[in-house]
């Protein structure tokens, strides 16, 4: 069977066309070094709340809200700098994840996350702090080089 790596550069494209027509047409705040799998959910209910900053990475599954109807609620959900939100989790309205955070699989997030920490669980707490990470939220060994400073040359 052929490997479906050749294609990577369709799936890339579509990315950045997905983030472009989110900021322009539901006026989103997505930086463009932002990676959104296909099947992560940003809420559309109040699409100018969802604001998520460079180099950050959305696995499949995830949903970011920026509303709750039963508190007749829309506020701003803040997704940081060099963050990774795992699969399936959740990130409920108002929340903000700091910069440099990793949000485990499957948690749903109903409090600020602190900046350089991992979170984890239902509802998420965190599991441990002071962490460096790199471009989309990938976890750096101390004295690594950035991943970060290769691609922007």
């Amino acid at each position: 069977m052929a490997s479906l790596n050749k294609l990577i550069w369709l799936q890339r494209l579509i990315v950045r066309l997905r983030i472009r027509f989110y900021n322009k047409f539901w006026g989103m705040d997505i930086h463009p070094t932002v990676r959104i799998s296909n099947t992560a959910k940003l809420d559309k209910t109040f699409p100018k709340g969802i604001h998520i900053d460079e180099w950050s990475y959305v696995a499949f599954g995830a949903a970011i809200l920026s509303h709750d109807m039963t508190r007749n609620l829309k506020t701003d959900t803040y997704i940081g700098k060099s963050c990774f939100i795992g699969a399936r989790s959740l990130i409920l309205p108002g929340v903000r994840v700091g910069d440099g955070s990793i949000v485990a699989a499957g948690s749903v997030v109903t409090k600020d996350v602190p900046p350089k920490s991992i979170v984890a669980g239902n509802p998420a707490v965190v599991v441990r702090s002071g962490i460096e990470t790199d471009i989309w939220g990938i976890l750096r060994k101390p004295g690594e080089p950035y991943l970060r400073d290769a691609l922007v040359k």
